[in-house]
């Protein structure tokens, strides 16, 4: 993969679902929480402009229903699913790499410390950074 490929990574939930662009090498190019009820516009506005060669999406919940929705929305892309077990801890370390707390809370074992925001993005990109693992370990 090179870092002009994008991928669409989609952490599915029942009431909210995660969005992440991410390149080739595994970097976070945007994130988007959605409603998941809108789940079609969502898709729509978050990528409209982005060159998607691949979606990789969790297995986990409400995966089915999403995955139908993004197939009606980008029908001539891939689909890959992925196993979504653990990726909330994963996510959350993801979100202290990328957002490393600053004055005091540096102080503070990061396993006390609450993110700021949700982390369906973070588990999202997740998604596609285990994708992108199986891949290259395919191909070695």
């Amino acid at each position: 993969m090179t870092k002009a490929d994008l991928f669409l990574g989609i952490d599915p939930g029942r009431s909210k679902t995660g969005l992440a662009l991410v390149d080739g090498t595994g970097a976070i190019v945007a994130l988007h929480i959605s409603q998941t009820e809108f789940m079609a516009e969502a898709l729509k506005s978050f990528a409209a402009n982005a060159k998607i060669c691949a979606i990789i999406m969790g297995d986990g919940t409400n995966s089915k229903k999403i995955g139908a929705v993004v197939h009606s929305v980008f029908p001539l892309l891939p689909l890959h699913i992925v196993g979504e077990a653990h990726s909330t801890e994963e996510a959350r370390t993801l979100y202290w790499q990328v957002n490393p707390p600053r004055g005091c809370r540096r102080l503070v074992p990061l396993g006390m410390l609450v993110p700021s925001e949700p982390l369906d993005a973070y588990a999202a990109v997740v998604q596609v950074k285990r994708w992108l693992s199986l891949q290259e370990a395919t191909n070695d």
